[in-house]
């Protein structure tokens, strides 16, 4: 870790509350069609958990979706959770060689700001091209919003950034926080300790879901994980909080959930997550948005044992 190495179980903050952010799956019906009454559900599920639902995401097929959809699904989540806070992505699609489109990032960031959401900044081409100047520059007009760290496993525009530029990040006032989603504990954890060092109140949200107890070391999380089984990681947060030992339990078998569900091809996680949802009775359908890739249908039996195993520790633990 060069000059930020350390012994990571220094790093480990006992009975410390992670914020829990939980990217909300978009589900489809049978039609093609967006089913707005499982979103709203999920949403308000996940909302009365304690988590903070975090829509138009890579988990909510956002970088698919139209503008008009992508309103529809703020407009939905404001309904749902009346004052309550959310968080939105701000995505911009470009290609390969093109400049940061800073008009089309201040529009999306107006469509989340006039709802009263808090924008997440999605990566593109041209944003990691200059990545702090477009950050700069966009704070001018969005006085709070978090960053994101996106890897190749999860989308080609994606870029991890080196440690100079995580620092020039940490001094923008307006970037409260920042997902990072390098699937690399090693980098996370270089993360942790140069916000300790530079500024304790940013938040490293880890969007590790092959390392889910990153919390534990001082990360908050925004994860596609969590939309599996919002309850089940409020529970994990409350028994880690209280010093309870029963937080490694389940917090095991929510890995092994994260580990069969973010096998490669990672984005095919959003149809085991349908999957998963409709075996425990939350969605009708586990179709998904027809660009995103699939699973096998006999994933439904690793899922139908995990959702029983998991449903029985849940019932243990009232």
């Amino acid at each position: 870790m060069d000059t930020f190495s350390a012994n990571p179980l220094e790093l480990i903050r006992p009975r410390r509350r992670p914020v829990g952010m939980s990217a909300i799956l978009l589900p489809f019906g049978k039609d093609g069609g967006v089913d707005w009454s499982g979103f709203r559900a999920h949403v308000a599920r996940t909302h009365e958990a304690g988590l903070t639902p975090a829509v138009n995401m890579d988990t909510g097929f956002g970088n698919l979706l139209d503008d008009a959809t992508k309103c529809r699904v703020l407009d939905e989540t404001r309904s749902v959770i009346g004052g309550g806070s959310f968080v939105a992505g701000a995505f911009v699609a470009d290609r390969p060689g093109d400049a940061c489109n800073l008009d089309a990032y201040r529009r999306a960031i107006d469509r989340i700001q006039e709802r009263g959401g808090l924008p997440i900044l999605f990566q593109s081409y041209g944003l990691v091209s200059q990545p702090l100047e477009a950050y700069r520059a966009l704070s001018r007009d969005c006085p709070r919003f978090l960053a994101f760290e996106l890897g190749r496993a999860f989308a080609p525009f994606g870029a991890i950034y080196d440690l100079e530029t995580y620092t020039g990040l940490l001094e923008i006032s307006a970037c409260i926080g920042a997902k990072h989603s390098s699937l690399s504990r090693v980098l996370e954890w270089q993360r942790l300790i140069l916000r300790d060092r530079r500024r304790p109140d940013f938040m490293v949200l880890t969007g590790n879901d092959l390392a889910i107890d990153m919390t534990m070391y001082g990360s908050d999380y925004l994860l596609g994980l969590s939309t599996f089984a919002p309850e089940a990681f409020a529970r994990r947060d409350a028994l880690w909080e209280a010093g309870d030992p029963r937080f490694y339990e389940l917090n095991d078998l929510l890995q092994y959930l994260g580990f069969f569900a973010f096998r490669p091809p990672v984005p095919a996680y959003k149809h085991n997550a349908a999957q998963f949802l409709k075996l425990r009775g939350h969605l009708k359908c586990d179709d998904t948005h027809p660009k995103s890739p699939q699973r096998p249908a006999g994933d439904g039996d690793v899922l139908r044992d995990i959702a029983a195993r998991l449903d029985a520790l849940m019932e243990a633990m009232q």
